[in-house]
C-alpha cells in the first residue's frame, strides 16, 4: 500500500516527463502545511531563475500565517514579477502531484494575471 506522499510523487512523474521533453521553463510549486514555495527553473542551464515563498521576510511580514490563499496569491504575483524581470514569460506549470485547488490554484491564477503564460 502506498503512502500519500508516494502517491503524490507517482502522479508528478508523468507531468514532469512531459515538461522535460518540451524543454520549456518550469514553474515548480511545492506546498506544505505551513508554507508554499514557487520556483521558475531553466532546464537548459539546470538552475533556478526566480523563486518566491511564504518564508521570505517580505511575505512573512504581510502574511504571518503562510498557509492562506491570500499568501499564495501574493507568492504567485511575486514569482511572476521576478521571472518577467529575467524575460521569462512562457512556462510550464509543474504542480508536483498536488491537486489543482486551494492554494496551488490561487498561486497559478495570480501568476497568470501577473503576466506569465502557461
Amino acid at each position: 500500500m502506498l503512502t500519500t506522499k508516494q502517491m503524490r510523487l507517482r502522479r508528478s512523474k508523468a507531468t514532469r516527463l512531459k515538461i522535460l521533453n518540451s524543454g520549456k521553463y518550469r514553474l515548480l510549486v511545492h506546498r506544505s502545511n505551513k508554507h508554499i514555495y514557487a520556483q521558475v527553473f531553466d532546464p537548459a542551464a539546470s538552475k533556478v531563475i526566480a523563486c518566491a515563498s511564504t518564508v521570505e521576510p517580505a511575505v512573512k511580514a504581510k502574511y504571518p500565517n503562510g498557509s492562506t490563499i491570500e499568501a499564495a496569491k501574493f507568492v504567485g504575483e511575486l514569482v511572476a514579477k521576478k521571472s518577467l524581470e529575467h524575460n521569462v514569460s512562457d512556462v510550464a506549470f509543474d504542480r508536483s502531484g498536488f491537486k489543482y485547488h486551494g492554494r496551488v490554484k490561487a498561486l497559478a491564477e495570480s501568476a497568470r494575471s501577473a503576466g506569465i503564460k502557461f
